[in-house]
């Protein structure tokens, strides 16, 4: 709180105070008191009003400064409210009633869109568990009539994909609570993602190769299955046309971190849209050449490694290449645990 900024606020009463000091000193004049009275009564009025209002602008300024200060220092700025000192003026008392008064609201409708999330989210794992069923079921008799099979199986595993997508995108706002992190082979993990995806790898003739996967990193090993899977229903979506899909996976251990190298020769992504891969809905020039892009996948991808610690980026080739760089940390002290 600054003191030009406090007169400024006061500058009114000054005029009022400077209007009665007038008025009383025509009045005295008029009454011929002598000069040294007006002098006198003028120093007196003067001192108690400069007194009243440092008086005032101290109290003033030490509340406010506590507030900046206090709202500087914290990363969530709604607990301001928890840190708010008593004001020994009214105005403070009359902000502080206000402020908790609105956290409180606040609080009350964020507790009420949780529950609502919440709501939603176990109807949505639900109704995925639920629709598995006739997916399973039709799949079952896919497998009883081969003359049929060519013609629903690959519909049917794009759909059990997008229901998948669906639960996962569920889970991951909430990955915090419904995640183990603990010593995942590389090598488990992918041949894990490789076997659920087995018939259109095989349908495409595509060709996996993998180097370095017999180590182990920190992580979740159902959501890391889930992002391979991801990556290879990627790769597959958009394999060049011109050549057989080669996947490659190699890993290669550091000192304080594993970097998992994931890598397609398919059609690549163009470079204007590299910066944008990971974002929600986001399709770019390959999502437009195919109608079944939804932009979800790396989104989905993205945020489990954020919520998992694990970093990930990406390069590109357009019409040649397409890596994934992953990196995985080593935590000691949770090994030694």
């Amino acid at each position: 709180m600054k003191l030009t900024d406090h007169l400024k606020d006061k500058i009114y009463l000054f005029i009022i105070e400077a209007v009665a000091l007038t008025v009383a000193v025509i009045f005295l004049a008029a009454f011929k008191v002598r000069w040294e009275v007006f002098t006198a009564l003028a120093v007196v009025f003067l001192l108690a009003c400069v007194t009243a209002e440092l008086y005032d602008l101290s109290r003033k300024k030490k509340f406010y400064d506590f507030l900046y200060n206090a709202l500087d220092g914290l990363d969530k700025k709604y607990l301001l409210t928890e840190m708010l000192p008593e004001a020994d003026f009214l105005e403070g008392e009359l902000l502080k009633d206000v402020l908790l008064s609105c956290s409180k609201s606040m609080a009350e409708n964020v507790a009420f869109y949780r529950i609502r999330n919440k709501e939603f989210r176990e109807y949505i794992e639900m109704w995925v568990h639920e629709a598995k069923l006739p997916v399973a079921t039709l799949e079952l008799i896919c497998r009883n009539n081969p003359d049929i099979k060519d013609r629903i199986s690959g519909q049917l595993k794009k759909l059990d994909e997008y229901i998948e997508n669906v639960l996962y995108y569920a889970r991951s706002e909430n990955a915090d609570k419904d995640y183990i992190i603990k010593e995942t082979p590389l090598n488990r993990a992918f041949a894990n993602a490789a076997v659920k995806n087995r018939e259109a790898l095989l349908a495409n003739g595509a060709e996996l190769e993998t180097q370095g996967l017999d180590i182990t990193v920190l992580t979740d090993g159902k959501w890391l299955e889930f992002i391979f899977g991801q990556l290879i229903s990627n790769s597959l979506k958009y394999k060049a046309e011109d050549r057989p899909l080669k996947i490659s996976v190699t890993a290669e251990p550091h000192e304080d971190s594993v970097v998992l190298l994931f890598k397609d020769n398919g059609s690549g992504i163009p470079a204007e849209d590299l910066p944008y891969v990971f974002e929600k809905s986001f399709t770019g020039a390959n999502g437009h050449r195919h109608p079944g892009s939804t932009g979800m996948g790396l989104y989905i991808v993205k945020s489990l490694c954020n919520r998992l610690g694990h970093s990930l980026t990406v390069r590109s080739e357009q019409g040649a290449f397409t890596e994934f760089i992953f990196t995985f940390s080593k935590n000691n002290h949770l090994k030694m645990s």
